[in-house]
């Protein structure tokens, strides 16, 4: 019985019918992206067959920028204009953009759309962070978000697969407009909800504040001076290292080092979701008391010693690994959001958030870098010196918080 309520309980947050409709908007939001990055993979290949892979990572390194330049910003509006206002115009423009997809014929084009795209995905993100901790009850709060992560993780893996299935039957370009069904669907979600309960806990002082400037540095200066946000950010900057190689080396040691096909790659990432999709559906209706500062160091602790021996054991064990990877990296990023709506107070939290995305992605944006450096250097030990180097980050993470205390 215990074991049942402990899975139902993350459903509980659904009571809240404004979070309800709020995460039922996100989820169709996440399935129709789901769409479009499969049709942007497929595009891709048909406009530069033998460079369509350097097409995507261009396209994802433009997506980091977007969101390391704009989220501060994007916080920062949250505190300021209304929020309802921000979550649904971002809906429809980034509705019309994908419907501009299906027409490219040129790599740049890809390359704008993209980076607009998500200029307006980093105004929306912080803002609908920021919303959740002023809508849901405190003692439900772990509950939403866990909820929140675990459909994140788990649309992640099932999304590409129905929208490869729905690509056969619709063709490359058609599939993006689905994706931009979803954003009109998610955005009439939006706009059913009453406009005062998404300015909960926005003051006047706060829409009235110092110029834009400032109060983007105050997210940040409340982002890093706060102790227990510092090291949950350090944290998360040791889940990137991780993160990143399993996701640039993995395609290379299945297909190189093990010699199995493209099927076999398919299911080792789909383990490695759904332990992210478990961790975070359970972490979210454990007691909070318990599991902060656990989580964190346990995450970076067992992502650095999943990786480390990756290199070195057949198929079978890599997907035990991998699924101890995808526990791993939801314990140590999952705390941060629950600790800003705790720690910062609600006229700030918006700028916090704004902060936190902007740095989170800065984190990957270096570790992308250093994944595919050790990747292409060290093909048969990569994966290893990557897990000594995340044990090395966390080792350091708690040195230098020493202070740190369960909060």
């Amino acid at each position: 019985m215990k074991i049942k309520q402990l899975l139902l309980r993350p459903f509980s947050a659904l009571q809240n019918k404004t979070f309800a409709k709020l995460y039922l908007a996100q989820t169709i939001s996440l399935l129709g992206d789901a769409f479009s990055w499969v049709g942007l993979a497929l595009l891709a290949y048909q406009l530069e067959k033998e460079h369509s892979a350097t097409i995507l990572a261009t396209a994802l390194t433009l997506r980091v920028i977007a969101f390391i330049i704009f989220s501060p910003f994007a916080g920062v509006l949250a505190d300021k204009i209304a929020r309802k206002k921000i979550l649904y115009i971002t809906h429809f423009i980034r509705m019309a953009i994908i419907c501009c997809l299906p027409f490219v014929n040129a790599e740049w084009q890809i390359y704008a759309l993209v980076f607009l795209l998500n200029v307006f995905n980093a105004f929306f993100t912080p803002t609908y962070r920021a919303v959740i901790p002023q809508i849901i009850d405190g003692k439900y709060y772990r509950e939403a978000i866990g909820l929140s992560t675990a459909t994140f993780q788990l649309l992640g893996v099932l999304g590409p697969a129905l929208a490869g299935i729905v690509a056969v039957w619709l063709g490359a370009r058609q599939i993006f407009f689905l994706d931009g069904i979803s954003f009109v669907i998610a955005g009439i979600l939006i706009l059913s909800i009453p406009k005062g309960d998404l300015q909960k806990g926005v003051s006047e002082e706060a829409k009235q504040a110092s110029s834009t400037w400032n109060d983007v540095i105050k997210g940040i200066r409340l982002l890093f001076s706060n102790k227990i946000l510092r090291f949950a950010l350090s944290i998360e900057f040791v889940s990137a290292i991780a993160g990143a190689m399993i996701l640039v080396n993995t395609i290379g040691h299945i297909k190189n080092n093990l010699l199995l096909n493209d099927n076999y790659y398919g299911w080792v990432m789909a383990i490695f979701g759904i332990g992210a999709a478990v961790s975070a559906f359970i972490l979210g209706s454990l007691d909070k008391s318990k599991t902060r500062s656990l989580s964190l160091i346990s995450g970076a602790i067992v992502l650095g010693v999943s990786i480390s021996f990756a290199n070195y054991v057949p198929y079978a064990v890599l997907m035990g690994l991998w699924l101890l990877a995808g526990l791993g990296q939801s314990l140590a990023e999952m705390p941060s959001e629950t600790l800003i709506a705790e720690n910062i107070a609600s006229e700030n939290q918006g700028k916090v958030y704004g902060s936190h995305f902007a740095f989170s992605h800065l984190w990957w944006a270096i570790a992308y870098p250093v994944a595919g450096f050790l990747g292409t250097n060290f093909p048969e030990r990569g994966f290893l010196y990557g897990g000594i180097l995340t044990l090395i980050f966390a080792g350091l993470a708690l040195l230098f918080n020493d202070k740190f205390k369960n909060s």
